[in-house]
């Protein structure tokens, strides 16, 4: 039986020379057998139908060139196990009606874009030391014009659901993380700035007020959300630490990009279509907030995130309660050897924190 933190180190090791192979679309860490949690850590290949069939013998034909998973369970001493899939892909709209209509103020759940664009307001947060001023959080690819700094303005609902500049428009883009061609990314995120305090109100569709968010959360834990397009679903974590290739298409001229460490979050049902970008998952009790969704698989049924964590760092940021107690929660950890916490995400170290700096946008002018 593997530990999480063998099966993490092993995912570092080789993770750069497996996300090369054709078809496979990421590797990560999670359970043997998801039924059987005592059977420990496994390395977990994201890979195409004709991968995970070309993959399921014990002697793949060298023509294939595809990771033979025998091969690398004998190498590297670690269980891998195959979960079929396909690429997966940025998730806001160039198009459940419910939370793609107008709302004011705007809550967490609903549409918001640009005038070309929908994505999902996922959260309203505010300024860790300041935290009168709210904003809304949501992703790069969301909020922002074509990965630069140039103003764009922030409609609710996005320009896909009928939103226009002239009648829709809440506020502007106000910082953001810049996606990269060439380095590994973390995050896909965005923050925006409302015209006024009162268009934002601290709130989240259908399950309410969100009292804070967790530090870290572990494979197997059961989230809840809203999104513009698929609307209220559920989702369980399926892996962590999970190098991923995600594609961007013309957005920013990125193409196909890197994520590290990233969580695959499951749904019995579609939980990432397109239009979901930026919606936020939440505890089933407690509605803490977790993770943010950027991007998923062609059918929907797998969510490609973060821990909402990252996010609150890079951006010196908290959730904004209507509450005047607002708690940063950290789950029990059982037990204290190291090697238990690969089961759980991690915060940014500080070093690697100091190398993702937010940018301010420019300013939308004034008319």
């Amino acid at each position: 039986m593997a530990s999480f933190r063998k099966a993490y180190l092993a995912k570092q090791r080789i993770a750069a020379h497996v996300l090369k192979q054709r078809g496979i679309h990421g590797i990560g860490v999670g359970m043997c057998d998801p039924r059987r949690p005592g059977k420990g850590a496994a390395i977990i290949l994201y890979a195409s139908a004709a991968a995970a069939t070309a993959n399921s013998s014990k002697k793949s034909p060298k023509k294939q060139k595809t990771i033979n998973p025998v091969e690398l369970q004998r190498k590297i001493g670690v269980p891998v196990r195959i979960v079929q899939s396909s690429s997966f892909h940025k998730h806001s709209t160039q198009e459940n009606d419910r939370f793609r209509s107008r709302i004011r103020p705007v809550i967490g759940g609903y549409s918001i874009g640009t005038p070309d664009a929908s994505g999902t307001a996922g959260l309203i947060i505010a300024d860790r030391l300041c935290g009168s001023q709210l904003y809304v959080l949501s992703n790069n690819h969301v909020l922002v014009n074509e990965n630069t700094r140039r103003c764009s303005k922030t409609l609710q609902p996005g320009g896909a659901d009928g939103g226009t500049a002239r009648a829709d428009r809440i506020g502007e883009l106000h910082r953001f993380v810049r996606l990269s061609k060439n380095r590994n990314n973390y995050l896909d995120a965005a923050m925006a700035r409302p015209l006024r305090r009162s268009l934002l109100s601290p709130r989240y569709a259908v399950f309410g007020t969100v009292p804070g968010h967790l530090r870290s959360y572990r494979i197997g834990d059961q989230f809840k959300k809203v999104g513009r397009t698929t609307g209220i679903r559920t989702g369980r974590v399926e892996s962590i630490h999970t190098d991923i290739r995600v594609g961007y298409g013309p957005y920013g001229n990125l193409g196909m990009i890197t994520f590290k460490n990233q969580s695959v979050i499951r749904g019995k049902r579609p939980v990432s279509l397109s239009g979901d970008s930026g919606s936020v998952w939440l505890t089933q009790r407690g509605n803490l907030a977790a993770a943010v969704n950027f991007a998923g698989s062609d059918d929907g049924f797998l969510s490609i995130s973060y821990p909402i964590e990252w996010f609150m760092q890079v951006f010196g940021t908290q959730v904004a309660s209507p509450l005047q107690h607002r708690k940063t929660h950290t789950p029990a950890r059982p037990g204290r050897r190291a090697e238990r916490s690969y089961l759980y995400t991690q915060p940014l170290p500080p070093r690697l924190l100091r190398t993702i700096k937010p940018l301010l946008a420019r300013r939308c002018p004034v008319k």
